[in-house]
């Protein structure tokens, strides 16, 4: 099976460098129509230039695909607004949004301000809000979309001195959750990309050799594999120096304890159990498996839940 993308329609934020430079061109090695979206800032978000995303978009149509560049900030709805309608008014159609734009400000959290909190939270978070939304009735006129956010280990597990950028990535898991249930009867499917790669964002991070095996290249695969026509939905996937990985969020089976006994020494006594991975199931449903408990406690109460 060969996934292309000709007649389809992608924005890409962030896309002047690194991984998004990388998911565009290789969308339009496979057929797609691309919008190159960068502001051109610095890795902290400072600055701003056209030219940055104009070269990516050169690159491609060098090569023979189709690209025009935007500059817009993906916190400025107005501009992102006014990139929505330039993809229109051109191809008339809008496919695919690639949430990838981003920015560091890195510290630890005593010497983090609000102002780099908000900063970081309003590119990654809001902006991936802002641009979901710019793109959301024209996928759902046309029954078909395909929305990636761009989440982060940092997140997930954990980062020294990422606090704002580990609270902003988990943000966009709970964005991508409720997006896909609201998207599905459209057939607009929601998932997200955790990547680890060498970029403007990694330098420093960790040593030279082991920079080398993280490629851009080796994370797009699984971007555009989360973007085609058979794309899943609600799917982490890791993808890391060749390696890919569903991240899922699980929960224990746990106790259910009658009235009587829900005090905190019950739940130290039995805090083992709870914890027993061995048990551990992992739902697809809005409420997550703990809704068993709610049944538990009806049946316990005598309370019918017809």
């Amino acid at each position: 099976m060969s996934i292309r993308f000709d007649g389809r329609v992608a924005i890409v934020t962030g896309a002047a460098a690194g991984l998004g430079r990388s998911h565009a061109r290789a969308l339009a090695v496979r057929g797609a129509k691309v919008v190159v979206n960068d502001f051109g800032g610095d890795v902290h978000g400072t600055g701003g230039s056209s030219e940055p995303a104009e070269r990516v978009s050169e690159e491609i149509r060098e090569a023979g695909g189709e690209a025009i560049s935007h500059g817009a900030s993906v916190t400025n709805a107005e501009q992102v607004a006014h990139m929505v309608e330039s993809a229109l008014a051109k191809w008339g159609r809008i496919d695919i949004l690639i949430n990838n734009a981003g920015i560091l400000r890195d510290a630890s959290f005593p010497k983090s301000s609000l102002q780099d909190f908000r900063a970081v939270i309003d590119v990654h978070l809001l902006g991936s809000v802002i641009c979901s939304q710019a793109v959301w009735p024209h996928m759902k006129a046309a029954n078909f979309g395909r929305i990636l956010m761009t989440t982060s280990t940092s997140g997930i597990y954990g980062n020294f001195g990422q606090a704002n950028y580990g609270a902003a990535k988990t943000g966009l898991i709970g964005l991508m959750n409720v997006l896909q249930i609201e998207g599905a009867k459209n057939d607009i499917r929601v998932n997200a990309l955790c990547p680890s790669a060498a970029t403007r964002m990694t330098e420093g991070l960790m040593p030279e050799p082991v920079l080398a095996l993280l490629t851009p290249e080796s994370v797009t695969p699984a971007a555009l594999f989360l973007v085609s026509d058979d794309a899943p939905r609600r799917t982490i996937l890791s993808a890391c120096a060749g390696g890919y990985a569903r991240i899922v969020i699980q929960e224990t089976a746990g106790v259910f304890l009658p009235e009587a006994e829900r005090t905190p020494e019950a739940i130290a006594a039995r805090f083992g159990e709870i914890c027993d991975l061995s048990t551990a199931m992992h739902c697809e449903e809005p409420g997550g498996p703990g809704m068993r408990f709610v049944k538990l406690a009806a049946a316990a109460a005598g309370v019918s839940l017809k």
